[in-house]
């Protein structure tokens, strides 16, 4: 769970109902999302972002390869930049405002299993990511950088309850004007089934300060997922941050349809 940002919509779906569901369910997917988040970030002046990603997937039984094509809209200091949908702004300091165009666009490869004990009582995926620099960085809406990262998700089932652990390490690229560094990312919480159909959850999360001298992203989310039809899900969440390098409060939603 690579920080706020664009990656939780898609990784709701995927941490909040268990891998072994996932892994049955072959075939693509088509999703949609809404996400706001606003903080102040150290600064004297509030960021107020909207991202709405757009999700495609295919799903087999061991392996998901995932797309997601966002708009995004923030509003922000002239100057601002946004390092990514997982990672933190770096602050401008001209007047206020609010710039829109597509986000970086994020491929993903995900195997699932590639370790499982106790008679698939405990599982763990791998995760592959690339960040493209699609975003308009004249804009502010990323550094124009392709970003890698690599993350472990290990899943430990008791009943109706999952305890959940993720981490990972992002790559950064090297934009001309901003000293940006590698960071460790890790997560850790866990789902209730509420019924077979939707699960609540709870993650703290974690990451180390790309830019230096920052302080370390730090974050406490309460997530939902719900699967209303044999294929369609809702996923949502709400978020606060424990940092200045955290947006103060988040949220968001997705929807996503199977074929």
């Amino acid at each position: 769970m690579n920080g706020t940002g664009a990656a939780w919509l898609g990784i709701l779906v995927s941490l909040a109902i268990p891998t072994g569901t996932q892994a049955e369910d072959s075939g693509f997917s088509v999703g949609a999302g809404a996400e706001y988040t606003t903080g102040k970030y150290g600064g004297e002046t509030a960021i107020d972002e909207v991202y709405i990603p757009v999700n495609f997937a295919y799903d087999a039984r061991r392996v998901s390869v995932r797309l997601t094509v966002p708009y995004l809209s923030v509003q922000a200091p002239q100057g601002t930049v946004v390092e990514g949908p997982d990672g933190e702004q770096i602050i401008g300091e001209g007047p206020v405002r609010t710039e829109g165009g597509i986000g970086d666009v994020i491929a993903a490869l995900t195997v699932y299993d590639v370790l499982s004990l106790a008679d698939g009582g405990f599982v763990m995926d791998l995760t592959g990511e690339i960040k493209f620099g699609t975003a308009d960085e004249d804009k502010g809406l990323g550094t124009g950088q392709t970003d890698y990262s690599v993350q472990a998700d290990a899943f430990r089932f008791f009943g109706r309850f999952t305890a959940i652990g993720s981490a990972g390490y992002l790559v950064r690229g090297d934009p001309a004007d901003i000293d940006l560094e590698n960071a460790f990312f890790a997560a850790a919480g866990g789902t209730w089934s509420v019924s077979d159909r939707t699960r609540l959850g709870i993650f703290y999360d974690y990451q180390e300060a790309s830019v230096p001298g920052n302080d370390a992203m730090q974050d406490l989310s309460a997530t939902f997922s719900s699967r209303p039809g044999e294929d369609w899900w809702l996923a949502g969440y709400v978020t606060a941050g424990f940092s200045d390098s955290s947006p103060d409060w988040g949220v968001g939603i997705s929807f996503t349809a199977g074929f």
